[in-house]
């Protein structure tokens, strides 16, 4: 297992910037936007993870940006951990097995959320290229939230 990211939800760009890359001093290693999800990731590292964190695309802290507003309560803003796993069918068939329950299933082969016992969310992604889609992750539901 290894770590990747944790993701923030933030509602303003350019002070979430300034205060994590000009005050704090993280910098910026990576961008998407998605039109049609209709939000902005924006991956931060510290200055000596840069480089990894290009290459590698962790250690890094997501910052999120849902283009269209919403007020952010009872710690909705904090968004998920996110772990890179080798075989992600193999690791939540033995946490389902130890009694965890896999919130969102990895239907496609890559990602699956599950919760801490405190409820925090965590996201886990399959490392490389997606698995092949099979059961019964295939046509599992999803269950609560994540």
């Amino acid at each position: 297992m290894e770590y990747l990211h944790t993701m923030v939800r933030i509602s303003n760009v350019e002070e979430s910037l300034d205060f994590y890359c000009n005050k704090l001093g993280m910098v910026e290693v990576r961008r998407t936007e998605s039109e049609a999800g209709r939000y902005t990731n924006i991956f931060l590292s510290a200055p000596g993870d840069a480089e990894i964190a290009k290459e590698n695309w962790s250690p890094t802290i997501e910052l999120t940006f849902n283009w269209d507003p919403e007020q952010y309560t009872g710690g909705r803003n904090f968004g998920h951990l996110a772990f890179q796993v080798d075989n992600i069918y193999e690791l939540c068939d033995s946490l389902q097995k130890s009694g965890v329950l896999i919130n969102r299933p990895p239907r496609e082969g890559r990602m699956a959320f599950i919760k801490s016992p405190d409820g925090v969310s965590i996201e886990l992604l399959q490392k490389g290229n997606a698995l092949e889609v099979s059961e019964p992750w295939a046509s599992m539901p999803n269950t609560g939230s994540w």
